[in-house]
């Protein structure tokens, strides 16, 4: 009888834990979902990642100080090898729109392409003027089909273009919903028409595209720098397209604002504003994504942890906790009903420690069951 009730009790306990809202971040956090290692790296640190419909897989390492000899690759036998080619992974001089100059996300679209945000910036430096991008190449052909530069009304001195995600349903060729997170300005939604290049800046300086106000991240039981403020992040889009969830990576909360307002020219700022939902604490995410069920993923980088939000919930469930969930950075749905990630340690870098690069390498691309399947675009 005792042994049943200890069962009973560690089934609880387990349960609880799934549901209930995290603790504060301990040294060693308690393993939850069985997180499988797909891929290690051990030069550059990584950021993105994308899962592509035939299930090729794409990362990408931005130019903020380490050695970047190119800054997208396809896993190749477990490899990174830089696609489209090596050429191309080297910024043009005489022609910014041309070569990679810092390459911060990738994102397969579902209809045979992956897309490439340049942000013309690195090591957060303003942006190269007609640098900042994005880039499609065709996977069957592995050559550029596409570059898309934002216009300069949108790209301020203090941009970071930082993810993306497609709807073609929208416009002729599609639309782009781009975060800007800024460290030093405002905070925005780009909405980017794929066909005429015409972009907007939406939300601008928005309190749901900024900083939370008092704000203050824990990792590893150390707080982050006071001044460790960074503007909206994490994108991820419903999969009819109607709704977008996004947050800043400074805040635990998320929000949610109708597509067809974001689009919609003569909706003012003022309208828009009102029509932004706040969904409540979901922990401090870098990255977001959605599957095509309607639920919404977001990473916990207080807790090495990622959590779930199922569609018509208002609960979030842990779904994966480990040691080795060091900052969970950029998520991407499989084909294989997978949920990848990429933990690469941000917060080990030498600007959050004194000058002291306390990264440990490797950095890890994980996954984690989900039996979900990706978000369509189309």
């Amino acid at each position: 009888m005792m042994k049943r009730l200890t069962l009973i009790a560690a089934a609880v306990a387990a349960a609880a834990a799934m549901h209930a809202p995290l603790a504060p971040a301990a040294d060693k956090p308690v393993s939850i979902g069985k997180l499988e290692r797909v891929a290690t790296f051990d030069g550059a640190m990584p950021t993105g990642v994308t899962v592509t419909e035939t299930g090729r897989i794409f990362v990408n390492f931005p130019r903020w100080g380490d050695d970047v000899p190119y800054t997208v690759a396809e896993l190749r036998d477990g490899k990174a090898v830089p696609y489209p080619d090596a050429a191309v992974n080297v910024a043009d001089p005489a022609d910014p729109a041309k070569g990679f100059i810092s390459v911060q996300s990738v994102v397969a679209d579902g209809r045979g392409r992956v897309w490439i945000l340049d942000t013309a910036a690195p090591e957060f430096k303003a942006p190269r003027r007609g640098g900042a991008k994005l880039v499609a190449v065709d996977l069957a052909s592995n050559r550029i089909v596409k570059t898309v530069v934002f216009p300069a009304e949108v790209v301020l001195p203090s941009t970071y273009v930082n993810d993306m995600r497609f709807d073609f349903r929208a416009g002729a060729e599609g639309v782009a919903y781009v975060t800007d997170s800024s460290l030093s300005g405002p905070g925005a939604i780009i909405v980017l028409d794929l066909a005429t290049g015409k972009a907007v800046r939406r939300l601008n300086g928005h309190p749901a595209t900024m900083p939370e106000p008092g704000f203050a991240a824990a990792i590893d039981g150390k707080p982050l720098p006071a001044t460790f403020k960074v503007a909206s992040d994490g994108i991820a889009l419903s999969p009819d397209g109607d709704t977008l969830y996004f947050c800043a990576l400074s805040s635990r909360r998320l929000y949610s604002v109708p597509t067809r307002l974001l689009r919609d020219p003569n909706v003012t700022e003022a309208e828009l504003a009102r029509a932004v939902r706040d969904l409540g604490v979901k922990g401090a995410s870098d990255g977001l994504e959605s599957d095509a069920a309607g639920a919404v993923y977001a990473g916990d980088y207080e807790h090495n942890a990622i959590r779930k939000l199922a569609r018509g919930s208002t609960t979030w469930r842990t779904i994966a906790r480990g040691e080795n969930l060091s900052w969970p950075d950029t998520l991407s749905v499989g084909p294989d009903g997978y949920l990848y990630v990429i933990a690469n340690q941000l917060h080990r870098q030498a600007g959050f420690n004194d000058g002291r690069d306390l990264r440990r390498k490797p950095y890890e691309l994980l996954r984690v069951k989900v039996n979900a399947q990706p978000a369509p675009t189309n």
